[in-house]
């Protein structure tokens, strides 16, 4: 498996054709307790860079973005009733939908975890 992070701070844990999406740990922290998660439909069909979810806290809103193009194959059901998953275990328990990849080249996009980190350290 390999695990790739987006600069709006998306994770995606790639395993053959299908990828794992959720929020980083640095995305949880600024976000602060998570009351609510709106995952995509299983079967859309989403294009790098789409709105794919959202994520509500005590302090915002914010839209969750397709990191990856690919179709929506399952999606994490224990969100609805504990969203809270998300700031105990982000990049674990906490992701939010898994797609089949349409075009693995857009990993080429993304950071791996020390260029990822490095960008968090810039911020």
């Amino acid at each position: 498996m390999s695990r790739y992070f987006s600069d709006e701070h998306e994770w995606i844990e790639v395993e053959g054709d299908t990828a794992t999406v959720g929020i980083t740990d640095y995305a949880q922290e600024q976000l602060g307790d998570i009351v609510f998660v709106e995952t995509p439909d299983v079967g859309a069909t989403l294009d790098q860079g789409d709105d794919a979810a959202v994520v509500e806290s005590v302090k915002a809103a914010s839209d969750v973005y397709a990191a990856v193009s690919g179709e929506v194959i399952e999606v994490n059901e224990a969100l609805e009733d504990e969203p809270a998953l998300v700031n105990s275990s982000a990049e674990e328990d906490g992701w939010f939908f898994r797609v089949t990849l349409s075009d693995k080249s857009e990993l080429d996009d993304l950071m791996d975890a020390k260029a990822y980190k490095a960008f968090v350290d810039n911020l």
